[in-house]
Formats: structure tokens, C-alpha cells, sequence
């Protein structure tokens, strides 16, 4: 198995969906073979990556209600590294039928576990809530990658979204890391984006990526493409900062997996 790594922030707008989707491309265009969970009833993974959402008949909910294989889901998308398990509009009821279910935190866990070693890295993009899903895709995870936008109110809820990882690794899920914290939605025109980098970097220290993800007008017209940035324009900012990104949690996870014969590529 590779390397899980959940993307969860319960505030909405940090750029969690975009963080998901072009992080797994650009893991894909460096031929590592990355597969994209979209838990989030909006869907907008999905969407991002070609397939239209109405569309789906195998998507996740199937997965984590009915009990469907998880291999019948997976859907290629444009690039040959990278596939997608599907969301749709049914999982926001999800939660509520998976209330009564025994050990339904770890519903998503057992079904990755049929998965076997077919990937490098899977991305599971989490809804912007703390509810059963996100527990799900953290009890299933290595670990977290938490964006927060480069604007006012940057921290807030954050306390929230680190207590709930600390539950999840107490009782759930011991290993749970955190991967690291990415700056999203830089303008290097304002004082407030400077300010809050070195307001996040003072709480955070050195579990904040490198890597900073810059405004970017490509970056935001990709998605209504269906296309990640580094196929929509290659040569934006927007898809060149996720590339780094992505060489960045490579190297990272090299170090931490010198023995797995998936991440040693």
C-alpha cells in the first residue's frame, strides 16, 4: 500500500479541492501512479477531472452504504498515472445511514484495504465538515495535508480541525501524521498575505510546506475545464507550484519510506 494522505480543512474556501486534485496530477505527470477519493457530496473532484458527476453510477457512496467493491469504482482520467473514485450527490445522506452501522469510522479503511498495491499515493479529498466522512478518510489515512488560505481569519477553526486529529489518533488511528501545512491563495502584492505566512509558520514551525501556492487566474478557470492546471496550462504558476509540491512530498516520504519498494522510485 502507499502512502494515504487525506486533504481536510472544515472551513470551505481554502483550497482544499484544488489542492487535491492538482497535487494527485502533478504526482501522475512524475509517474507515480495516484489515485483521487472524492468524499466530498459536492463533488468537485470529480468534476475537476473530467467526469461529470450525474454521470456516475459506481461512485464512493456506493462504497462506504452499500458495501460495493472499491475496484469497481476506479475511473482513469486524462493522465495515465492518475484515477479517480467518483463522488455523488447521494453520499449527503451518507453519514446519517452509516450511523448505525458497527465500526463505521473504519468503513473507508477496509474498502482502501482491497486496493492493494496499485498506488504510490492516494489523495482523499475530505468534505469541509468534521463529520463521519472526514473521520473515515483520517482513520484510513498516514496522514493529513491542511491548506489554509493566506487571508484574514487564516487560523480560524483550526483548533477544532487538530483536536479532532488528535482523537482520531487516540482512538482510531495511532499512526495518523500530520504531512504538513500548505499555504494556498498567496498575493504577493499584500502585506496580509506576508503577514499571515509568518502568523501560520510561528504556530505551525516546520510542518509548513515550502512550497506556496500563489493566486492564479489559470488555476482557478481549470476546473470549469475538467482539467487539473498542469493540463489546462502547463506553464502557469498555479500548475508549476503544485509541481513543486508534489517533488516536495516526494522527497519527504523518500526519507520515510527507503524501504518500500512503491515510494523508492
Amino acid at each position: 500500500m502507499g502512502k494515504i494522505i487525506s486533504i481536510a480543512n472544515q472551513k470551505g474556501g481554502v483550497g482544499k479541492t484544488t489542492t487535491a486534485v492538482n497535487l494527485a496530477a502533478s504526482l501522475a505527470v512524475i509517474e507515480h501512479p495516484t489515485l483521487v477519493i472524492d468524499i466530498d457530496p459536492q463533488s468537485n473532484s470529480t468534476s475537476g477531472l473530467g467526469i461529470e458527476p450525474k454521470s456516475v453510477t459506481h461512485s464512493v457512496y456506493e462504497v462506504m452504504v452499500g458495501g460495493l467493491d472499491i475496484n469497481d469504482t476506479i475511473r482513469e482520467t486524462e493522465l495515465p498515472f492518475l484515477d479517480i473514485i467518483p463522488s455523488h450527490i447521494n453520499l449527503v445522506g451518507a453519514e446519517i445511514e452509516m450511523v448505525d452501522r458497527n465500526e463505521r469510522e473504519r468503513i473507508l479503511h477496509k474498502a482502501i484495504d482491497a486496493l492493494g498495491k496499485k498506488y504510490d499515493f492516494i489523495i482523499i479529498d475530505c468534505p469541509p465538515s468534521l463529520g463521519l466522512l472526514t473521520i473515515n478518510a483520517l482513520t484510513a489515512s498516514n496522514s493529513v495535508l491542511i491548506p489554509v488560505q493566506c487571508e484574514y481569519y487564516a487560523l480560524e477553526g483550526l483548533g477544532q480541525l487538530l483536536n479532532t486529529i488528535k482523537i482520531v489518533r487516540q482512538h482510531l488511528n495511532r499512526d495518523l501524521d500530520i504531512e504538513g501545512v500548505l499555504l494556498t491563495m498567496y498575493d504577493t502584492r499584500t502585506r496580509l498575505s506576508n503577514q499571515v505566512t509568518e502568523e501560520v509558520k510561528r504556530y505551525f514551525d516546520d510542518r509548513v510546506f515550502s512550497t506556496i501556492i500563489a493566486r492564479n487566474i489559470r488555476l482557478a478557470e481549470a476546473p470549469s475545464f475538467g482539467k487539473p492546471a498542469i493540463l489546462y496550462d502547463a506553464t502557469s504558476v498555479g500548475a508549476k507550484n503544485y509541481l513543486s509540491l508534489a517533488r516536495e512530498i516526494i522527497h519527504r516520504n523518500k526519507k520515510m519510506f527507503k524501504s518500500s519498494p512503491v515510494l523508492s522510485k
